[in-house]
């Protein structure tokens, strides 16, 4: 799927203990929210038609991951993706509605002193991960098909497979279904420039206010493997979301291994490290 006229944001900290474990949870200590479980902002991986830099440099690939370098720590980040249709009305953000989901890797620079989370996003051609293969969404709401899915992801190594993040639930996210869709909506039109988040609105504006918004709603947990292993030049990223309801945990890290994923009830990611 082609997604450069689609504006790309990312949610931070939607998962517990994820923050912690990517050593960010400082930057955001004097973020102030509403709500402990909330999440704690918005930011932008990708700005078509802006003069925004790297951020306006299209960066998914759906077989690819490069590496800025290969002294820096860069860490993939297994989440869900959901497309979106945008309404507006005076410049604001009326209407979101989800249309599918695939999985998504939100792959970032682990730097120290970074003054936008962004900075830490797009480094260029090839570094996001965006799966060949997104699932319609009936209703994001409860009800809905998306909670019974699971995400999980596995990182290939000198010919071993390892668990990359936790195996677990898509509605475990802090904010899922309506809550998050309305926590979005305020963040877009209200976030202002403070600490290491930006004016979400001002960037819309400046992409001509696009009819669909790509946006990873947060990042899941990491295995003991993954928080302390970062990528190298020849490894494999797999991210994987699966409908419960036919496959199972087990299984699903077979299908890794075998390269055997194009199953019904499957969005998965998998890319090669360059």
């Amino acid at each position: 799927m082609d997604f450069k006229d689609v504006i790309g944001l990312g949610i931070a900290g939607n998962f517990a203990l994820h923050l912690d474990q990517a050593g960010e949870a400082e930057d955001f200590k004097n973020v102030k929210v509403d709500d402990e479980n909330a999440p704690k902002g918005i930011f932008p991986f990708y700005l078509p038609k802006a003069s925004r830099g790297v951020l306006s440099e299209y960066p998914l690939s759906t077989d690819t991951q490069a590496l800025i370098n290969y002294e820096e720590n860069i860490q993939a980040e297994p989440e869900v993706a959901l497309l979106c249709d945008l309404s507006y009305e005076n410049g604001k953000v009326v209407t979101i509605k989800p249309v599918s989901f695939g999985a998504y890797n939100d792959c970032s620079r682990r730097i120290k002193g970074a003054s936008k989370i962004s900075e830490k996003k797009n480094w260029g051609e090839n570094t996001k991960g965006m799966s060949k293969n997104f699932v319609p969404i009936d209703k994001f709401e409860e009800g809905g098909t998306l909670e019974m899915w699971r995400i999980s992801s596995f990182l290939k190594r000198d010919g071993n497979t390892f668990r990359y993040g936790e195996d677990v639930e898509i509605k475990g996210y802090s904010y899922f279904n309506e809550q998050l869709i309305m926590w979005i909506k305020d963040k877009i039109n209200t976030q202002k420039e403070e600490g290491p988040l930006e004016d979400i609105s001002l960037y819309l504006k400046e992409c001509n206010y696009p009819s669909q918004m790509l946006i990873s709603i947060g990042a899941t947990r990491y295995t003991t493997y993954g928080e302390t292993t970062f990528l190298e030049k020849g490894d494999e990223v797999f991210v994987v979301l699966y409908d419960s309801l036919l496959h199972c945990q087990n299984p699903i890290f077979s299908k890794v291994v075998s390269g055997k994923l194009d199953e019904e009830g499957i969005s998965y990611l998998h890319q090669k490290v360059i």
